[in-house]
């Protein structure tokens, strides 16, 4: 058998272009040389690009997320359910990438980690604004969160400004109001800044969409899509407790946070409580 010649893959290929000299590059259009250049590390211990890799992966999977969320309150504020749906769809398939992140990095040591962690100091995996972004448009609230933020005014703006809108939840119970149902008004009219609490209005309405599918089709798959993000975003929360345990136990995080004792606290929180409550009912 002639071996094979890897020069004889592209004999057949004329239309490659190679000369780029007045024309933009897959590197100039992804900015490559930036992005490439970022992860800098603080020690020379060779287990903390891992470590800022991982990071930086898990914050541009947020910037998606946030992006497909923010994108979808909007269409469904418009009554475009079915737009709505790709995006929310997306933002499921978006989750599984995030959680098997834990996998890779479960693979640092704590001996290895102990190596470097001291020169993080305190920053924390806690105090990304991109994380808290996706809590605030999935209507999880909490006041103390905005002070890290303060010393950057254009940063607390944008968060500010999430914090006080109606997150995914929030239009879809409007939209419930929209389709006839008799939410309650206090609940279509409350404060946004608040991390929503369950409400039987609510609860009655997803119960009568569960049991009449097909007049309620499309709030029926909107709310199995919902279903779907807390799903993940809640194994994403269990695998980020797990790996913080097996990494450093039980001490205080970088952050200040109780670590593990806070990651274990934050399971047990509902975006959408009664997407839950319901299925003991139906």
């Amino acid at each position: 058998m002639r071996e094979h010649d890897p020069n004889d893959t592209f004999k057949t290929e004329k239309n490659i272009h190679t000369n780029f000299k007045e024309k933009m590059t897959y590197g100039d259009y992804l900015q490559l040389d930036t992005l490439l250049s970022s992860q800098k590390r603080l020690s020379d211990h060779h287990d903390e690009m891992l470590f800022i890799i991982i990071h930086h992966v898990s914050e541009l999977w947020l910037k998606l997320i946030i992006h497909e969320i923010q994108a979808a309150i909007g269409a469904i504020e418009r009554n475009e359910l079915q737009t709505s749906f790709k995006m929310l769809a997306r933002v499921s398939k978006i989750q599984t990438q995030i959680i098997q992140a834990w996998d890779v990095l479960s693979t640092l040591t704590p001996t290895e980690y102990m190596e470097f962690r001291d020169k993080l100091g305190n920053a924390s995996g806690f105090q990304s604004y991109q994380y808290r972004l996706v809590e605030f448009v999935l209507g999880y609230k909490t006041p103390y969160i905005l002070k890290i933020y303060q010393k950057d005014s254009e940063l607390f703006e944008i968060l500010d400004k999430a914090y006080h809108s109606p997150g995914l939840y929030d239009v879809t119970i409007q939209a419930l109001s929209r389709a006839g149902f008799p939410i309650n008004p206090a609940v279509l009219h409350r404060d946004f800044s608040k991390t929503y609490k369950k409400d039987a209005t609510v609860e009655q309405a997803w119960l009568a969409i569960y049991r009449n599918v097909d007049k309620y089709w499309d709030l029926y798959q909107l709310a199995e899509k919902l279903v779907d993000i807390e799903d993940w975003f809640q194994q994403w929360r269990f695998r980020h407790m797990k790996t913080v345990e097996r990494i450093i136990g039980h001490k205080t995080g970088t952050g200040g946070s109780s670590g593990v004792g806070y990651l274990k606290k934050v399971l047990d929180h509902y975006f959408f409580p009664e997407l839950w409550e319901i299925r003991t009912k139906i």
